[in-house]
């Protein structure tokens, strides 16, 4: 007993020193049982730190160092968490952990429950106690009682904790570029440097600046710098925003990874990238190529391709996930030649392209013609267009000025570098990058890119005003209903249009000729039919949401509402009652970790299917039941080309809609025939 007091001492005396895996000469995971109820969870007590084998001694100092101590409890409350470890082959079902002692002995607990007496000598791992706080959407304590530091980058940045994983936010991975130039790798100076709060966000509309090259990296595990044993290191999951090019950053609550982190036991990384005119200008003076928000996200993966294992994350297990100009970012980043072995996953959640609006997202201009869309009606908004130098000019105006030009090029281009080709190559496999694919959409994404018709307004007209074709076949493939709500009525179909034109079918074309052309080894095809909309994104209110009644004051998800674009994003992250959003109905909430289960399925093991062993090994009942209920993802191949319809309970059902692609006439040289 008293070595043991002398050792909790010494570990008092660094009290001083920010705890990090070096210090502990130990790696450190988080292992909870995460059901998403946030602290609501009858399993919010169950998190404890697991730290690599060390003697009894050691181990009561480390935890000590960590502001916790050996774990005492009930053992239901971890027993998932030894059983993962197991699963994961990190220990074997006879290993001893070392816990708080019983009876003033040395004291272990093994798989089964069995808590026995121990040699204070013997190496175990360490099981601490976990009392780091629930972080929220709007509350974070990143106070020094729970922060870690990690070395990486040849910088040491100190992060923290919270009750679901170790969080390290706004991280550099680019010094400040000089406007219109292309992000540069940053490299560390050897300095202590705070990584507790979000850096800037990248200028948009009236707020952000220039200086915006940040990342954030949520992860469960952090290894000691000398073991960084390959097996141990988790996939990385890396998140691009959407936002019409235009806006958006990656430090955006509903995009907090502590949740997708924890449950699917993946890094997750998101990131900022240049916007709008500050980011995609492109003019035909030879020099100011554009892409400049693409070339970041590049940037961005190769700072994770560095890095990332310093945080838990394998480099070879790269999954970007991105939706609406997100997914356009993945789509573009597949047909970069600039990304060959920078990721092995690809996950594109409602890309646009097609007809109308979306056309520009997965078909690029020559820079000849963004110059007649946008940058000539920039370079004369700016008085630029005679300057001796026109980028020089550019560079003087202010960056919100830029930013809230009516003229704004938010368009990807081919500028023969980051893109060589006016789409995404779907008929030879060299010119895309080989990986598996995951995507689809929401059933309504189009909803959100019309206006409600107004009283009188006929079809016709409103399809004009959207910028979609009004064609001969309407009335058989795209029959008007005959609802007692006539403006309601064109509606349902004039937003039936937009999502075929908008989204549906360039997402099934590019599945279709992908899997036909062997471009992608693995494609999977789903669609959301529950969905709940953003709060601060819901066009036309309320169609996009549940509609509200007396027994379901939150919405009633299985009566009829338009499921619409943005709509899956709280399920795919897992942020539902974390972002204060309150389950509809009984199902939300099973429903909401089997998508995220399928996510990080995908990331683990190229497969939205989750392992069986995984879910037992963790616990994860609800997500076994959908499985054994409904059965597996099927790929997107052969004759029957089948989809993923999201909802509850999941089914699996053939394409749909293709007669009214084919109406549509869309200009795709791989489109299905």
């Amino acid at each position: 007993m008293i070595e043991i007091f002398s050792t909790v001492i010494l570990w008092a005396a660094l009290a001083d020193a920010t705890v990090s895996p070096s210090l502990l000469d130990s790696d450190i995971s988080i292992i909870i049982h995460n059901d998403l109820k946030e602290n609501r969870s009858s399993w919010s007590e169950s998190g404890v730190l697991l730290l690599d084998p060390m003697p009894l001694q050691k181990a009561i100092g480390s935890c000590h160092r960590l502001g916790e101590s050996l774990w005492t409890g009930n053992f239901s409350e971890i027993k998932y968490d030894l059983d993962y470890l197991t699963f994961e082959g990190k220990y074997s079902d006879d290993q001893e952990y070392w816990i708080a002692s019983v009876d003033n002995a040395a004291s272990t607990i093994k798989l089964s429950g069995k808590v026995q007496k121990a040699s204070a000598d013997t190496h175990l791992p360490a099981l601490c106690t976990q009392t780091a706080p629930y972080s929220t959407s709007e509350t974070q304590d990143n106070s020094s009682a729970w922060q870690v530091l990690v070395h990486s980058n040849n910088e040491y940045l100190t992060g923290f904790r919270d009750r679901l994983s170790f969080r390290f936010l706004g991280i550099r991975y680019a010094p400040e570029a000089e406007r219109w130039k292309y992000s540069q790798l940053y490299e560390g100076t050897g300095d202590n440097v705070s990584a507790l709060d979000y850096g800037s966000i990248c200028a948009q509309s009236s707020t952000g600046t220039e200086d915006c090259f940040f990342l954030n990296v949520w992860t469960p595990y952090l290894p000691k710098p000398a073991s960084q044993k390959k097996e141990n290191l988790k996939p990385v999951m890396f998140w691009i925003h959407g936002g019409a090019f235009t806006s958006g950053e990656g430090s955006d609550p509903t995009f907090d990874g502590g949740n997708l982190a924890s449950r699917g036991d993946v890094v997750v990384v998101t990131t900022n990238y240049r916007l709008g005119n500050l980011g995609f200008l492109a003019l035909d003076d030879g020099t100011t190529n554009g892409n400049y928000g693409i070339a970041d996200q590049i940037t961005a993966l190769e700072w994770v391709r560095q890095n990332i294992q310093d945080f838990g994350g394998d480099p070879d297990r790269v999954t970007i996930f991105g939706q609406s100009a997100g997914a356009g970012s993945v789509r573009a980043l597949l047909a970069s030649p600039k990304t060959r072995g920078l990721f092995a996953g690809a996950i594109m959640e409602s890309n646009l392209g097609g007809l109308g609006y979306g056309t520009t997202y997965s078909k690029y201009y020559t820079i000849a013609e963004e110059m007649e869309v946008a940058g000539n009606a920039i370079l004369e908004e700016t008085n630029c267009t005679s300057a001796n130098s026109r980028i020089d000019c550019l560079r003087q105006i202010p960056a919100y000025t830029m930013t809230n030009l009516e003229a704004s090029a938010r368009y990807l281009v081919v500028d023969g570098e980051y893109l060589q080709s006016s789409e995404l190559g779907l008929t030879n496999p060299e010119t895309t990058a080989n990986v598996p694919l995951l995507m689809g959409t929401t059933r309504d994404d189009g909803a959100a890119f019309i206006d409600y018709p107004s009283s009188g307004e006929s079809i016709m007209e409103l399809l004009t005003a959207s910028g979609l074709p009004y064609i001969e076949l309407l009335s058989s493939l795209f029959p008007i209903p005959s609802g007692a709500n006539h403006t309601l009525d064109i509606f349902n179909t004039t937003a039936r249009i937009s999502t075929d034109g908008v989204f549906r079918c360039i997402d099934q074309a590019t599945a279709y000729a992908g899997s036909k052309n062997n471009i992608f080894p693995k494609i999977y095809f789903y669609e959301f039919n529950r969905t709940y909309q953003m709060t601060d994104y819901s066009p036309n209110p309320p169609l996009c949401q549940a509609p509200v009644t007396a027994d379901f004051p939150y919405g009633d998800p299985n009566l009829e509402y338009f499921k619409c674009h943005s709509g899956e994003l709280f399920f795919v992250f897992g942020n539902l009652l974390r972002m204060g959003i309150e389950f509809r109905d009984e199902y939300d909430l099973p429903f909401e970790q089997y998508v995220l289960d399928s996510w990080t399925s995908f990331a683990r093991q190229a497969d939205p299917t989750p392992d069986m062993g995984f879910l037992k090994a963790r616990g994860y009942e609800s997500t076994i039941k959908v499985i054994e209920s409904t059965a597996a993802w099927e790929q997107f191949q052969g004759n029957e080309l089948k989809l993923r319809r999201l909802q509850w309970p999941a089914e699996t059902v053939l394409l749909d809609e293709t007669l009214q692609c084919l109406a549509l006439d869309l200009p795709l040289i791989y489109y299905m025939i």
